[in-house]
């Protein structure tokens, strides 16, 4: 990922563990940044720890910064919707507990109508109630270090090749990606 010329965005993004988060949108050109965080919680400063305790209300997020004349929001929000179950409360696959839920933090009032567009008008795609939550993003943490570009440094991990890895083919699938 290397800094695009033209104005950038961020937004923020739940869609279950951070790491598959992160594996799969640090693949799209326009994609500047993906920091993995915490987010939509009230503790301060929480750990990684804390967090998966599920007392903190915040989820696993990645905060990403793109360059919407390369990647608009739309196409960020059809990744997202393909790379997770946007139906399931509170787990993705064996993750389970709202540490893992589907959420959008937009930045501002066009992130949330376009988000609220998008999920809207692909609820017809799912046979259930589409439940990501979609909020004003208040503070975001960063993660701790050793979560950053995760899948990258360890691809031959158990959980690597068995959760992330089939999302990233999955979404390289649908998106013509090699």
């Amino acid at each position: 990922m290397k800094k695009m010329a033209g104005k950038t965005e961020k937004i923020v993004f739940g869609g279950g563990c951070f790491w598959c988060t992160e594996a799969v949108f640090s693949m799209f050109k326009g994609v500047v940044a993906t920091v993995p965080g915490y987010a939509g919680g009230n503790s301060k400063n929480p750990t990684y720890e804390e967090v998966c305790t599920g007392t903190t209300g915040h989820a696993e997020v990645l905060e990403i910064e793109y360059d919407p004349g390369v990647a608009p929001l739309e196409k960020l929000l059809d990744i997202f919707i393909t790379m997770h179950d946007p139906t399931s409360m509170n787990r993705q696959g064996a993750d389970v507990g709202s540490q893992y839920r589907s959420i959008i933090l937009y930045m501002n009032d066009e992130q949330k109508k376009t988000a609220q567009e998008f999920l809207a008008s692909h609820q017809k795609d799912f046979g259930k109630p589409i439940v990501t939550e979609i909020k004003k993003l208040d503070q975001f943490y960063p993660a701790e270090g050793y979560h950053k570009k995760y899948y990258d440094k360890n691809k031959l991990n158990p959980y690597c090749m068995l959760v992330i890895g089939p999302k990233v083919d999955k979404v390289k699938k649908k998106f013509r990606l090699r």
